[in-house]
């Protein structure tokens, strides 16, 4: 399911509490998922990482009560205790079965030992499949029938409209444009520590905003996304040298125009990166202006990238003489 599909359904799910579960390789965005459905609603994040944890960390600690003579549980202070929210048990399937066994308590009943979940808080919990080679423990069919399951995909257009919104280095999302088998490469049956996944290339986003030394680039970027990858992205990104002057297309609409495929990846990514961190209605004018001359398919790249972050285009009137040109690729 893609990711879109999935915020849309899960946040529909949150409001009614209903329990569900995300199932997903390994990198691809599941807890970034959830935390941004989250974050669109306003409400509370916790997220709880079950593989890490011991039985007492979620039941608490037993202690006496000296007005009842009973032994009482003493709730762990990390659980929510009013509001609402989302309480995300993430890696459920990596925990060891004894703490899979005090989560299901939590997940059945809303409550572990003398804890009780607030009602404004929904439970959503993710893992890795059994087919991942991921430490994994199989979940007992009593807790899997207590949640809806959803199986997250990687899509390299809900990859790129997330990366424009979060501002990622244009030329990482330049070269999953032209590359879009280098988004994902992870082979469970390969022995090889790096590979490239979303979060991975968050990872060299980070890197390249680090200032490093260009003589270490390839080895730092190979440990996030596997060599081969890295080689192929780093001979991409010298295309930036033979771009037209972005800022002068923006400014004036002029500039020069190229039909090497990969320069013309770079060059629609930089110009959508570029005007979403400057949005203006001449800037708007001036690019769709543009796009007139440009290779169709990657004129209608650019507006489409612009219309799925939000930029309406319906007063401007060259985007009408832009409907006009491209108006037999939009059918």
């Amino acid at each position: 399911m893609r990711a879109t599909d999935l915020i849309a359904t899960i946040g529909s799910l949150i409001e009614q509490r209903v329990p569900t579960f995300l199932w997903g390789a390994p990198g691809i965005g599941k807890s970034s998922i959830i935390k941004q459905i989250a974050s669109s609603r306003d409400i509370g994040f916790i997220d709880l990482r079950l593989a890490l944890m011991d039985p007492t960390d979620l039941k608490g600690i037993p202690f006496y009560d000296k007005e009842s003579h009973t032994a009482l549980w003493a709730p762990p202070a990390f659980l929510p205790k009013n509001g609402e929210g989302v309480l995300f048990l993430d890696e459920l399937n990596s925990a060891p079965p004894s703490v899979q066994a005090s989560a299901y308590q939590l997940i059945l009943d809303r409550k572990v030992g003398e804890y009780e979940l607030p009602d404004g808080w929904a439970i959503v919990a993710a893992g890795n499949r059994d087919s991942d080679r991921g430490v994994t423990y199989r979940m007992p069919s009593p807790l899997a029938n207590r949640f809806v399951h959803f199986e997250m995909d990687v899509h390299v257009e809900d990859w790129r409209l997330w990366a424009y919104k979060s501002g990622l280095d244009e030329r990482v999302i330049s070269y999953i444009s032209y590359k879009n088998e280098h988004l994902f490469t992870f082979d469970a049956k390969s022995d090889t520590k790096s590979f490239a996944t979303p979060r991975s290339w968050e990872y060299v986003d980070s890197i390249l905003k680090a200032n490093m030394p260009k003589s270490l680039l390839l080895e730092t970027i190979s440990g996030a996304v596997g060599r081969d990858v890295a080689v192929s992205f780093l001979s991409f990104i010298k295309v930036i040298d033979r771009l037209p002057d972005i800022n002068e297309i923006l400014e004036t609409s002029n500039g020069d125009y190229s039909d090497e495929v990969d320069v013309l990846y770079a060059l629609s990514s930089g110009l959508v990166s570029a005007y979403l961190r400057d949005k203006s209605d001449e800037k708007l004018e001036n690019l769709l202006k543009y796009t007139f001359d440009l290779k169709s398919e990657f004129a209608v790249m650019i507006v489409q990238d612009l219309q799925r972050n939000g930029i309406t285009m319906g007063h401007s009137a060259s985007f009408r003489e832009w409907v006009k040109k491209f108006a037999y690729l939009l059918g």
